[in-house]
């Protein structure tokens, strides 16, 4: 397990908790709709990598695909947690990869089976320097971007988001208990590509930062 640091100061990660389709263009191109209401998933704390780090391709997937997203760190934890009080729990922000095994997700939605197989392999949760909340203005108007190679694949901003953080931390604390070290992933936009070993790739956040990692199939 990696230990997130923010203002020099080092915080235990509580759990990663994961946003569905919550950017329009992304749930149309992988033929879904947009949620009324959030739907969240979980991916185990062994999935985090640091930046800089390598992904790993397991030998059960032949298609593993990379998503970009906006982290928001919690500094404190809360329970029915209301959208006027939400951001007060937030420490800062971060770049994640939520990568991603697409033909397993596949087959266990078609058998109605969890996500959890193609969500959760080691090193599938790649995550950038925490930057501290106080210095980004707005979290909802900042420009994200992937490129794999040197190439863009995604380039969208965070105001394409529709369910917003406040939302997303009142519906998630409804559910769960909040803990101080939370991970909260809030989806990705448009442009999901595959990644294969070798690949180089990078994440990049306006005023909140940059994320590298390298791919290399498990062997």
């Amino acid at each position: 397990m990696i230990w997130l640091r923010v203002d020099g100061r080092r915080l235990r990660p509580a759990k990663i908790l994961c946003v569905a389709r919550n950017y329009s263009e992304h749930a149309k191109e992988s033929g879904g709709d947009v949620p009324e209401v959030p739907v969240f998933f979980l991916k185990p704390l062994t999935a985090l990598l640091a930046s800089g780090g390598t992904i790993l391709l397991p030998p059960e997937s032949h298609r593993v695909e990379l998503e970009c997203e906006l982290a928001v760190v919690l500094g404190k934890g809360g329970r029915d947690v209301t959208k006027t009080r939400a951001m007060g729990l937030v420490m800062g922000y971060a770049v994640i990869f939520d990568i991603t095994a697409r033909d397993l997700q596949r087959e266990a939605k078609e058998k109605g089976l969890p996500w959890t197989t193609a969500k959760g392999f080691d090193t599938f949760a790649p995550i950038s320097a925490i930057t501290p909340a106080k210095r980004v203005r707005d979290p909802h108007d900042l420009a994200i971007r992937a490129e794999i190679n040197g190439e863009v694949a995604q380039d969208s901003n965070t105001h394409e988001m529709v369910h917003r953080i406040p939302d997303l931390i009142a519906s998630a604390s409804r559910i769960m208990t909040l803990e101080r070290g939370d991970i909260l992933a809030t989806g990705t936009p448009a442009g999901v590509r595959e990644i294969r070993a070798g690949d180089v790739l990078r994440g990049t956040i306006e005023r909140v930062g940059r994320l590298d990692a390298r791919v290399a199939r498990k062997v």
